[in-house]
């Protein structure tokens, strides 16, 4: 994989396509861009794709601090300004989406439209917070193998994760999950859980913003995608049927369909490079 150094960091990134629109994707906690292979494969004919990895996540840096969402945010916009993929069409999962709010708000000039999926405005719920304290305890310590059958039902819905047809699937999310670096992902864990919301700043988002949510989703429940859509101006909300908090994974072809009829409703016909 290329890589970049923005902001003391060694961040890993992939580009496919060379259309005359960038499209940008953040992943979610604990995976890295390979989380949108799916899609990068349906929509790189017509769109530049670039993924990238969070640092202490993928094949980027572990590095010793920076794990806060406000660096991730300026992370993204300083890969975003290097790749010369200004204004972006910015596709967020749940940390990549409070990254991607973040960026609307703060660098609009960086964002052509916005698409959150699997996401949330507000802190990490009260109840939640002690559980994924322990949880990243034990995987600092002992490894990830140990909480796997802990995490994949948050991370993924009952549907993917009862199907027999999609047992090898979901071994190969397992595994790229448990071969995480211990303390860079246990780092990222803490910036997730101790983040604050961005719940009173998204009306300022002026950007065409898109939202999607599994209605299987436990970890940011549909409500919180509902909350971000009231709140959003010109924001459209869609529910994808048994879905859980991974729909790039378990339902590929409606996401990417979505994604299809978002971006030519909101692409430029002029070029950005």
């Amino acid at each position: 994989m290329p890589e970049i150094r923005v902001n003391g960091a060694t961040i890993s990134y992939e580009e496919h396509g060379t259309g005359p629109e960038t499209i940008v994707f953040a992943h979610g906690l604990l995976w890295s861009g390979r989380m949108f292979d799916h899609q990068v494969n349906a929509l790189k004919d017509r769109y530049r794709c670039i993924t990238f990895d969070f640092r202490g996540q993928g094949q980027s840096e572990v590095t010793d601090s920076g794990y806060d969402m406000d660096t991730l945010t300026n992370d993204a916009a300083a890969l975003i300004e290097a790749l010369h993929a200004t204004p972006c069409h910015f596709v967020g999962l749940s940390m990549g989406g409070f990254v991607g709010m973040r960026l609307a708000i703060r660098r609009p000039d960086l964002i052509r439209s916005l698409i959150l999926l699997e996401t949330s405005a507000d802190p990490e719920p009260r109840e939640n917070v002690g559980r994924y304290r322990l949880l990243n305890f034990i995987a600092r310590w002992l490894g990830l193998r140990l909480v796997a059958d802990q995490v994949m039902p948050i991370m993924f819905g009952k549907t993917f994760l009862t199907d027999p047809n999609r047992a090898q699937e979901r071994a190969m999310w397992r595994k790229r999950m448990t071969a995480n670096h211990r303390i860079g992902i246990s780092r990222a864990v803490r910036g997730v859980i101790e983040r604050q919301g961005v719940y009173e700043q998204i009306d300022r988002i002026t950007a065409p913003t898109l939202i999607i949510v599994g209605d299987q989703d436990v970890a940011t429940p549909p409500d919180k995608a509902r909350r971000i859509f009231e709140r959003i101006p010109h924001s459209s909300l869609i529910v994808i049927p048994g879905a859980g908090h991974t729909s790039t994974v378990e339902a590929p072809e409606t996401v990417n369909t979505l994604l299809r009829r978002f971006l030519d409703a909101h692409a430029d016909n002029g070029s950005q490079r």
